[in-house]
């Protein structure tokens, strides 16, 4: 069987960050990360926040909810409500520094790029 692992970007908002609460609060059983993504943008920092899930019973895809650079300030009340989530979920997000989605030529390319640097950390697994 080969898991796939694709992001499914929710969007920038509060109500998107609020959704991506729900999803940690509904699946946590099904929780496997949670991901606090920085970027440098010309205004400064860019945070995403993310999660991934295990695959569903029966399932070979893995599904990482995503609010891409949404957020310009580490101090956010968004990024407080995602930590809060993931906390309660039994998880602590993971920071890291990454290059901005606006150097790729297309999204797909961000998110292959991304998924690249994650596994390469051990923060996702292999394909299998």
């Amino acid at each position: 069987m080969i898991l796939h692992q694709r992001f499914i970007e929710l969007g920038e908002g509060y109500g998107d960050v609020y959704e991506l609460c729900e999803l940690i609060h509904t699946n946590g059983h099904r929780l496997h990360n949670t991901y606090l993504l920085a970027s440098n943008t010309a205004t400064g920092k860019a945070f995403s926040l993310a999660a991934s899930f295990r695959p569903a019973s029966g399932c070979n895809f893995m599904p990482i909810y995503i609010c891409r650079e949404g957020i310009a300030d580490r101090d956010s009340k968004r990024i407080t409500l995602f930590q809060e989530a993931a906390q309660q979920a039994g998880s602590q997000p993971v920071a890291i520094e990454l290059k901005n989605s606006s150097e790729f030529a297309e999204q797909e390319l961000f998110y292959q790029y991304v998924i690249g640097i994650l596994r390469l950390n051990h923060l996702l697994p292999p394909l299998q």
